[in-house]
């Protein structure tokens, strides 16, 4: 077996997940070769990885649009030649939903995926000759994990997660940067994963009167807005938007980051970046930021977490976020930091640690 094929579309986060994957397939077996499958805005991811060899893109969040335009089809018909372009000795359908299933039913290869217990969406497992179990009480990476070592036979390593991002890809940004600094990743895709505006602003005032300065990236209009609005104080800088491989050459020499549960926090914790990373509404223990130097802070209310997308306690501020006060995040940051502010830093170094936050090694 030399060539592999792996389905992997989205989202950021999920895609960072399926890097230790890759390396343990490397490690285990040192003559496959990696295609990789995935959507054209987390391309740059895939070429990250020193087992990945061809990127094959697709812009399938069009085809809903495609189908009710049919000179539109072009795009659909293109992947599925790509796709069909090389024979594979195995095909991986590693998210495991019906979109990846169907195409995976286009390869010419042998597919495999999870079984009907594991997948995603049930009906997925149908298309795949080859199912292997993998816990849904288990993390996303080692379900990854146990995926890739079951399909290609090899043991499962014992060892931590190996991201092995080849950090040389990362592209500098034509942005003053300042020598050294935190980033705040103040965005997320659902409502119920934003901390209260109000809390930002707060760890911001206390951050930059400790003097730190203090980078703010956004991905859209929205979260761009929101960062201006945050931008109040002089050692507050908004960042340009930024593609994803400027993003790693950002967080790659950030001293510390506060994150929501979005993608960039699984990047920053793959980067091994201190990192704080807030938790309401999604579960850490099964789509938590992995890595060293990771703090999770999480919500004590009972109905957290509740994995859905809306509260149905209120329509302002989540409650379960908005209990992580400000005070309690720009605790752990100190933690983080290590002895740059003196005294202080040292005296809650020394204490213990709050029984809220988890910190992985």
């Amino acid at each position: 077996m030399r060539r592999v094929l792996l389905i992997k579309l989205t989202s950021l986060g999920d895609l960072i997940h399926a890097l230790p994957a890759l390396s343990d397939a490397k490690s285990a077996r040192p003559e496959l070769e990696f295609d990789w499958v995935i959507d054209e805005n987390f391309q740059e991811i895939a070429t990250w990885h020193p087992a990945v060899k061809g990127v094959i893109t697709t812009n399938h969040r069009k085809w809903r649009e495609a189908l009710a335009h049919p000179s539109t089809l072009g795009s659909i018909s293109r992947l599925v030649a790509e796709i069909r372009a090389a024979e594979y000795d195995l095909v991986i359908d590693g998210q495991g939903n019906f979109k990846t299933a169907l195409l995976s039913m286009f390869t010419r290869g042998p597919r495999a995926g999870f079984d009907r217990h594991s997948v995603r969406e049930w009906i997925a497992h149908l298309a795949y000759q080859r199912r292997f179990a993998a816990s849904k009480s288990a993390h996303a990476i080692d379900r990854l994990r146990r995926l890739f070592a079951s399909a290609l036979d090899y043991p499962i390593p014992a060892s931590p997660p190996d991201f092995r991002i080849q950090k040389e890809r990362f592209v500098e940004p034509k942005v003053d940067l300042p020598k050294e600094y935190l980033v705040f990743v103040h965005n997320a895709s659902w409502k119920t994963k934003l901390w209260p505006e109000t809390h930002w602003a707060e760890l911001l005032r206390k951050s930059v009167q400790a003097g730190f300065k203090v980078l703010l990236p956004w991905g859209n209009d929205a979260e761009e807005a929101r960062a201006k609005r945050l931008a109040v104080h002089s050692g507050v800088q908004v960042l340009p938007k930024l593609t994803l491989s400027e993003m790693g050459y950002v967080l790659e020499r950030a001293r510390a980051c506060v994150c929501m549960d979005t993608g960039l926090s699984h990047l920053v914790a793959a980067l091994n970046v201190p990192s704080i990373t807030l938790y309401g509404s999604t579960d850490s223990g099964l789509i938590g930021a992995s890595g060293s130097s990771q703090v999770h802070l999480r919500s004590d209310l009972p109905c957290s977490p509740c994995r859905k997308k809306t509260c149905r306690y209120t329509r302002g501020d989540n409650p379960c976020l908005q209990q992580i006060t400000p005070d309690r995040v720009y605790t752990e940051l100190l933690r983080q930091v290590g002895p740059r502010h003196g005294p202080e830093v040292r005296q809650l170094q020394a204490s213990p640690e709050s029984a809220s936050a988890r910190r992985l090694s």
